[in-house]
């Protein structure tokens, strides 16, 4: 019997990188620096600067403490002109998420904080708003998106307020079918991060804070305790959540285990956020059923309303997801014409709504520099 075990262990054991999936490819670069730099607690490898075409290093000044703590920045005069970047070559041709963390130079007035435009692969994502040092999620830009000609191109485009400072980039590999949203989704497409909300949670974290799978690329989850005060209440469990950190999208089974839950007096549960006008954006909607009182099918049954139209309707989720504590994500793809964006969470059985977390992406159409030729 031996003799039949051990070759089947060796075959097995020489079949086994085929079936072990690589790690995804991750490029991290500290702007300004002139060595490698590690960051603490999780030993971060951020490579020395380079690819950039022009500007000055500096010392830096942090904006918060979930700027990665780092020492230095680039920084951009607008005597060299009003359009610099970075042009990273090497890139494997994939589905990345792109990260651009801003800072101030150290000794600078934090007051006069700098406002510049945003490019990646020659399609302008974002420009810095007044005020972007004081949120979380406005201290850096996010992009989901295709790079499929070995390199990438991440430009900042001063628009004579304050000289554009980066204290760091990312260019993380995702799944290719990460975020699928719709059959117009793909090289044509960018999905710039507008929010992301760990409902529930008392601390922001990033995905490696929750132990995350390196392919769901870092996401940076901000904490949010209540939608309106008095409206809601948090809830919580240690209970494990099943169908989580799966492909495509590797979300981290903590993400689950806090929610928000509505009140008796307040029944709906409803978050609203600004926007820009005009645009379309996808969202996404997790949900568990934490809650120890409902234990089955039929006992919590809500609508789900995005700007008063329903988006989904006699939402389940011990049903939709075939269990309590098992994970539900649910997308939709909208046009908003106004500048305001709720969803809307409408108990129809039960008298409570629930939620785990929210993300909001921007839908942003590829220029040509941005499709392959």
């Amino acid at each position: 019997m031996l003799g039949y075990i051990l070759p089947l262990f060796t075959v097995l054991l020489a079949l086994q990188p085929l079936y072990a999936r690589k790690a995804p490819f991750a490029m991290r670069i500290s702007c300004g620096a002139r060595d490698n730099v590690h960051t603490q607690p999780t030993n971060t490898l951020w490579f020395k600067d380079y690819a950039y075409t022009g500007g000055i290093p500096a010392n830096a000044t942090l904006p918060s403490k979930i700027s990665p703590p780092l020492k230095t920045l680039r920084y951009f005069p607008l005597s060299e002109g009003p359009e610099n970047c970075y042009n990273i070559n090497r890139v494997p041709s994939g589905h990345y998420s792109v990260r651009i963390f801003f800072g101030f130079i150290a000794e600078s007035n934090i007051d006069n904080e700098p406002l510049f435009d945003v490019s990646v692969e020659g399609t302008q994502i974002y420009s810095l708003g007044s005020g972007w040092n004081n949120h979380n999620d406005e201290l850096f830009v996010e992009a989901l998106l295709f790079l499929m000609d070995g390199s990438a191109s991440l430009c900042f485009h001063s628009t004579g307020h304050g000289d554009p400072a980066i204290l760091s980039l990312e260019i993380l590999q995702v799944d290719d079918r990460a975020y699928y949203f719709s059959p117009q989704w793909g090289q044509g497409t960018i999905l710039r991060t507008d929010k992301r909300l760990s409902c529930g949670a008392e601390k922001p974290k990033f995905d490696v804070d929750y132990s995350g799978d390196h392919w769901g690329g870092d996401r940076f989850w901000d904490s949010i305790t209540t939608f309106e005060q008095s409206s809601d209440r948090t809830l919580s469990t240690k209970n494990s959540i099943k169908k989580t950190s799966i492909s495509p999208n590797f979300y981290p089974e903590a993400l689950y285990q806090t929610a928000l839950i509505s009140t008796n007096n307040h029944p709906d549960l409803a978050y609203t956020m600004d926007v820009d006008p005009n645009r379309n954006y996808s969202i996404w909607l997790h949900f568990a059923e934490i809650d120890t009182s409902v234990t089955g099918v039929g006992q919590r049954v809500f609508d789900i309303l995005i700007n008063d139209d329903v988006a989904f309707q006699d939402v389940d989720i011990v049903n939709m997801s075939g269990d309590a504590n098992s994970a539900l994500v649910l997308n939709k793809t909208v046009a908003v014409n106004g500048r305001t964006l709720t969803i809307t969470m409408h108990p129809t059985k039960g008298s409570h709504a629930i939620i785990n977390a929210i993300e909001i992406f921007e839908v942003i159409m590829a220029e040509s520099k941005t499709l392959p030729g």
